[in-house]
């Protein structure tokens, strides 16, 4: 990795700072995130007959996640402000696991990365 053992947020004098990116070809860029929550079998029962007494937990939940992506450089101190060409979320129940199995994704076409989207 390129400038392994020095932290890109970090100038010489020991200051936080943003990174440049100005000088950066622009060109399109895909993070892809994993995750899971485990929840009781009646939950995921409820959840997947929709079943549930504040409405469709899985739609609310992928709006939740695209939001998030689309606040990002509010909620991560130094993060750029990219501009966002695609986010999904895609939630699978898992049974004998007894869990939501979550993909998230984002795309840019932009000068910096989407990994922390």
């Amino acid at each position: 990795m390129a400038g392994e053992g020095k932290l890109t947020h970090v100038d010489e004098q020991g200051r936080v700072t943003m990174v440049d990116v100005g000088t950066k070809d622009t060109t399109q860029r895909t993070a892809v995130a994993h995750g899971s929550l485990t929840v009781g079998p009646d939950t995921l029962r409820r959840i997947a007959d929709g079943d549930t007494p504040k409405g469709d937990v899985l739609a609310t939940a992928r709006v939740a996640g695209i939001m998030a992506a689309k606040r990002t450089p509010e909620l991560i101190p130094l993060c750029h402000q990219i501009a966002l060409s695609s986010v999904k979320i895609e939630l699978t129940l898992a049974w004998p696991e007894q869990r939501i199995e979550i993909v998230a994704t984002c795309k840019a076409v932009d000068r910096t990365g989407v990994e922390m989207e």
